[in-house]
C-alpha cells in the first residue's frame, strides 16, 4: 500500500510537524501524492509506515500528531431560511449558538434552547442582527447564519489552539 492511502486514513486534526513547519493534513496529502513518484510506493509495499517513509526522506526529526476532534464547530447553513414555527436541530443549535453569544453580548437575551423557533428566538436573531448591522428581520437567512457561526467561533474561542 502507498503512503498516500495509508494517509487519508488519518483525520482533519493531523499534522505533519517538522521543527518550525507546521502542515495541515490536506497539504499533507498534497506532499504524499509527489512521493508516490520518489519511490514512496515501493516503501510503503515494503511495509514501513508513513512515518517511516516520510523520515526516509525528510530525517528524523519531522512527526505526525494528531489532535483531539474539536467538538461544538458550527455546522453549514441548513440551506433555508429559519424563521417562526421552524423547528429542529438546526433551530437549537442556533439558539445554543446564540446563549454563547448573549454572553458576550447582554443585549443580546438569552433563550430556551429547545429546537423551536418562536417569537423569544426570532426576538434574539432580531438583537444579533441589528447589533451586526444585517437587515432586523427576526428571520435567520443565509449572511445572517454565517455571521452568527463567525461570532460565535469568536466569543467561545473554539478557534483557539492551545
Amino acid at each position: 500500500m502507498c503512503l498516500t492511502r495509508k494517509m487519508t486514513d488519518l483525520t482533519s486534526t493531523t499534522t505533519l510537524r517538522k521543527p518550525s513547519k507546521y502542515e495541515a493534513f490536506r497539504e499533507l496529502y498534497v506532499v504524499t501524492e509527489r512521493l508516490t513518484q520518489w519511490g514512496s510506493r515501493s516503501l510503503g509495499e515494503q511495509g514501513y509506515s508513513p512515518i517511516e517513509i516520510l523520515r526516509y526522506y525528510y530525517g528524523d526529526n519531522i512527526y505526525i500528531n494528531t489532535a483531539q476532534e474539536i467538538s461544538g464547530v458550527p455546522s453549514s447553513w441548513p440551506g433555508y431560511d429559519l424563521e417562526n414555527g421552524s423547528s429542529g436541530d438546526k433551530v437549537r443549535q442556533l439558539q445554543e449558538q446564540l446563549n454563547v453569544i448573549a454572553g458576550a453580548y447582554p443585549a443580546i437575551p438569552k433563550i430556551n434552547a429547545d429546537g423551536i423557533y418562536g417569537s423569544a428566538t426570532a426576538a434574539a436573531v432580531k438583537k444579533f442582527q441589528s447589533i451586526f448591522g444585517l437587515g432586523d428581520t427576526g428571520i435567520t437567512d443565509y449572511p445572517t447564519w454565517y455571521k452568527i457561526s463567525q461570532i460565535y467561533v469568536g466569543v467561545s474561542r473554539i478557534a483557539e489552539l492551545t
